[in-house]
């Protein structure tokens, strides 16, 4: 698998695909941990928390911070930097080691752990998808330090679109699991997912635009140019080679400059 190839293209979509998706779910995941963190008794489902409130506002904070490690890790990847895909094995082993801590805690605690279970769900298959990448045969083709500038910007834009996605439907995605009183509040942040939402989705469409413009502005090969004979012409020559024998030359002549 070479670098260029269609599927290692494909590939690298893929992780990046994913990586952002795992990052986002992390960031909002950790963020709406911050209600059982910080009011436990305001619900009965999440009152057993309450003695513990102390490890739950823990796990907000570290959440949190490995979510915004994930979108580093991201956006290292669509540049094609070194240490890219250092960040995002640091990132997604991080989060599977928490959140699995996380949904442990709270089952034994509340007897339910939903929505971490999603979000290590989600990190759980970004992980595979990455060390399955570190397979010599395919990392040899995935490689981000070796992928093209133009594809860069695309994956980068798809990623900003689906992350926007993310942001505009998290409310209604957590809804069964964040409704009380007939209260949905995973919508308690609307306004500002809704303008995350849109800042991203013009992030990349800007990115993908320019992409898809550099991808059609890409210069056609020069053409190879005809081989010619170094000679233009032979002079053929009859010479003597005595009273009986004779023989017959070729000289070749060089081209003239014009």
């Amino acid at each position: 698998m070479t670098p260029n190839s269609g599927l290692a293209k494909f590939l690298r979509f893929i992780g990046i695909l994913f990586m952002s998706l795992t990052a986002g779910f992390t960031v909002l995941g950790g963020a709406g941990t911050s209600c059982a963190a910080l009011f436990p008794k305001n619900w009965d489902s999440m009152a057993p928390l309450a003695p513990y409130q102390w490890l739950y506002i823990l796990y907000v904070v570290v959440t949190v911070a490995i979510g915004i490690l994930g979108i580093r890790a991201v956006v290292l990847l669509v540049k094609g930097a070194p240490n890219a895909y250092k960040t995002a094995l640091t990132a997604l082993l991080a989060g599977t080691l928490v959140g699995v801590i996380h949904v442990a805690t709270s089952r034994a605690l509340r007897g339910s752990s939903m929505p971490v279970d999603a979000v290590v769900g989600t990190t759980v298959i970004t992980l595979v998808i990455f060390l399955l990448f570190r397979i010599p045969g395919v990392w040899q083709g995935v490689d981000y330090t070796k992928a093209p500038k133009k594809e860069k910007k695309t994956s980068g834009g798809a990623s900003a679109i689906l992350l926007a996605g993310l942001c505009w439907t998290i409310q209604y995605l957590m809804a069964g699991t964040h409704t009380w009183g007939g209260v949905n509040y995973a919508d308690a942040f609307n306004t500002g997912m809704t303008v995350s939402g849109i800042l991203l989705a013009l992030l990349g469409a800007g990115l993908l635009a320019n992409g898809c413009h550099a991808l059609r502005a890409r210069p056609n090969p020069p053409k190879r140019a005809a081989r010619r004979f170094p000679f233009h012409h032979f002079i053929f020559q009859l010479s003597s080679g005595g009273s009986s024998t004779r023989r017959c030359t070729f000289i070749a002549q060089p081209n003239k400059p014009q």
